[in-house]
């Protein structure tokens, strides 16, 4: 199937027969296995399921904003590991939404997929209405500049419950300067901010993904239970936080809307 700028397909994973991978491009962009939503095939999945999973009570329902919806990888997650959570998705690609619900296990009616843009969905949403919003929104493997500046943080910002986390998933290479900025730009906005990523990357080995994590409330992100867990994962991850996210982030300054014109 193509999309407005890219062939899409969902493919058997050799390696585990129930495992199901949409590609964009003959490119990786989500995993669902169609008889167990709970395993998470991609790493920096379980890098934001892991932050959602510590910071929340175990099996508690939450309300969740998804920006980027691809095979609905972490919905079915949420939905099967913390039944009752209402979920909206919003995923600006038509023909992806129309793929995964021809090709892939329906969703429960909890979670509600839409089609729009990102920014848009915020600024619209209420104030407070979500414990967690994730953010996954890519363009021709970029991020795009509307999700990337202060002003549409701290959009995020308004929509979340006091208590709530945003996550964003970023793609980069070394020297990182994009995930620098992106650090500076959720620090204008949020009281704690930490970063989740394989060790290699920040040693400027490889290109890959990273995960920033951004609370209104200090002392909300557990840092120090997250730095356990993601230590533990297959392919071992490290967090950085408060002086360690400091000396990381350096001379970054945040992202504006007016950079972006």
């Amino acid at each position: 199937m193509e999309s407005d700028t890219e062939v899409l397909e969902i493919v058997v994973d050799p390696a585990r027969p129930t495992g199901r991978t949409l590609l964009a491009d003959g490119v990786e962009q989500s995993y669902v296995d169609v008889v167990d939503a709970r395993h998470l095939h991609f790493e920096y999945v379980r890098r934001i399921a892991a932050v959602i999973d510590l910071a929340a009570p175990p099996g508690h329902p939450l309300a969740a904003l998804h920006l980027g919806g691809g095979a609905l990888t972490l919905p079915r997650w949420l939905a099967a590991g913390r039944p009752g959570s209402a979920q909206r998705v919003v995923e600006r690609d038509p023909a992806v939404v129309d793929l995964v619900r021809r090709r892939l296990p329906p969703v429960p009616p909890e979670v509600v997929v839409a089609l729009g843009d990102a920014r848009d969905a915020v600024t619209e949403a209420p104030a407070g209405a979500y414990d967690v919003v994730v953010g996954d929104v890519y363009r021709a493997a970029r991020m795009p500049g509307r999700v990337a500046a202060v002003e549409f943080v701290a959009q995020v910002a308004r929509v979340l419950h006091p208590d709530g986390v945003y996550l964003v998933n970023l793609t980069d290479l070394p020297p990182l300067a994009h995930t620098r900025a992106q650090v500076a730009t959720l620090r204008a906005v949020f009281a704690e901010v930490c970063l989740v990523s394989d060790r290699r990357m920040l040693r400027g080995r490889r290109y890959g993904n990273v995960v920033l994590a951004g609370t209104l409330r200090p002392g909300r992100l557990p840092v120090r239970r997250l730095a356990a867990r993601v230590a533990a994962d297959p392919v071992p991850g490290t967090v950085l936080h408060g002086a360690a996210l400091d000396t990381f982030a350096a001379d970054a300054r945040p992202v504006t809307d007016a950079d972006l014109t």
